[in-house]
């Protein structure tokens, strides 16, 4: 079990070392950032704190929350999120299907009327999320919610898309609960996720804390080629390392390129897997009271931003006194729409459409703005998935090479998720030691 070596200073990296450590081995960790946390890191930028994209934890696993908890120094924000939808001039709670009060008459009884109808209907294939949408929800409301968020979230239509990443993600409703939900605006709370978990100072990388000292790791260490036959890593800055064992949480289009000798059919099959860049706008605001909501969801194609978070009410330590904080995500993918112009050219755009949905006012002082692009985001639950993942897969199993995380799975995790699935491949390689 010696010289195990983790790529990637992620969640998914020291869900791996975390497991082995337990079991009395100490991995060494290679991370290409001069920063750990991967895509949960946090930047403090004059005060104003960011994570790379809206990280919280909401975790059912007690173990990983007191783990995440006491990595924090039990110094942590619980709270209870409002989420809330903007459509043209409407902002109503989230879900919305079970709060439609408000919104325009005539729309609400059809979507009602859809609703009752596909209940009373008998159970087809469904094919893609389209058919899916249309069979949960009916076309009307699947239309003016799902479809158009999913088109700016994923960044390709629905019928493109395949099912098993929805899980319990978009809530289905009774009639009961549709109909309460059109008479009255006071619903219950039944977004998937009721309690959050953030720490007090620091951002979200401060659930990293604790893990640091579980590993050797090793930052500003790019991967240029890895040898699965001589079992050897070289990095960009000439260094060169062995290896009895390897765990990767590097994405999978750009892990295969690294393996010496990889057949090609391969590095084409890694091609064709798609994922959403994300453009984040952050913003530091000289007031507090921007938003009720935690987080909002946007549908309309003419807004710029796909959902809204505002870090500040997370945790009052990541503003400045008297301040508020706005994080807008814009999405991209090269393989459905590339990005046509440069990170800070959204900026002002963003801005516009913040006071168009009136989040912002033209009075507001922006005392912090910045354009981040993160070039892994989502990942695209798309046709061509499945197929080419388990080539990818198969092959990694082939040259020993263990892989884990959401862009070493090529799945859907949250944080908890992403921690397992760490763990799982850290017990892979101490399942070899049994045998």
């Amino acid at each position: 079990m010696e010289d195990i070596v983790i790529l990637g200073a992620g969640m998914a990296g020291f869900g791996a070392a975390h497991h082995l450590y337990n079991e009395g081995v100490r991995a060494k960790i290679y991370e290409k950032s001069d920063y750990h946390g991967g895509h949960a890191s946090s930047f403090n930028s004059n005060g104003f704190i960011f994570d790379d994209g809206p990280h919280i934890s909401f975790t059912k696993h007690k173990r990983i929350r007191e783990l995440f908890d006491e990595s924090a120094n039990n110094d942590t924000v619980t709270f209870n999120a409002y989420v809330d939808n903007i459509w043209k001039e409407y902002r109503i709670k989230h879900p919305a299907q079970v709060n439609l009060h408000g919104l325009p008459t005539d729309l609400v009884v059809k979507i009602i009327q859809e609703f009752i109808t596909i209940n009373n209907t008998k159970e087809s294939k469904i094919s893609n999320y389209q058919e899916w949408l249309y069979a949960s929800f009916g076309e009307t409301f699947s239309e003016t919610f799902p479809v158009k968020y999913g088109q700016k979230f994923h960044t390709v239509a629905a019928d493109k898309m395949t099912t098993d990443w929805i899980g319990p993600r978009l809530y289905q409703p009774d009639i009961e609960e549709v109909l309460k939900g059109a008479l009255s605006s006071e619903t219950d709370d039944v977004h998937y996720i009721n309690e959050f978990h953030y720490p007090s100072k620091g951002g979200f990388v401060s659930f990293f804390k604790a893990f640091l000292s579980k590993a050797e790791v090793n930052l500003q260490h790019e991967v240029d080629e890895i040898n699965p036959e001589l079992k050897t890593l070289r990095f960009s800055n000439g260094k060169t390392v062995n290896y009895n064992h390897l765990i990767s949480s590097i994405p999978l289009p750009e892990l295969l390129p690294l393996v010496k000798n990889v057949p090609q059919e391969v590095i084409y099959a890694s091609e064709k897997l798609a994922c959403t860049m994300c453009l984040l706008v952050n913003l530091g605001i000289n007031r507090e009271d921007i938003s009720k909501a935690h987080w909002t969801y946007l549908y309309d194609e003419d807004i710029v931003f796909t959902r809204l978070s505002y870090p500040h009410m997370q945790s009052a330590n990541n503003v400045p006194d008297g301040c508020g904080s706005i994080q807008a995500e814009i999405y991209f993918s090269k393989k459905y729409k590339p990005m046509e112009k440069s990170p800070d050219e959204y900026i002002d755009p963003t801005i516009k459409d913040l006071i168009r949905c009136g989040i912002l006012t033209s009075d507001d002082e922006i005392l912090y703005k910045e354009a981040k692009l993160l070039p892994y985001a989502n990942i695209i639950f798309d046709h061509d998935r499945t197929s080419n993942l388990s080539i990818v897969h198969n092959y990694l199993d082939e040259i020993g090479i263990k892989y884990c995380g959401r862009y070493g799975d090529w799945e859907y995790h949250w944080t908890d998720s992403s921690f397992i699935s760490g763990e799982k491949a850290a017990q892979k390689i101490l399942n070899l030691k049994e045998d």
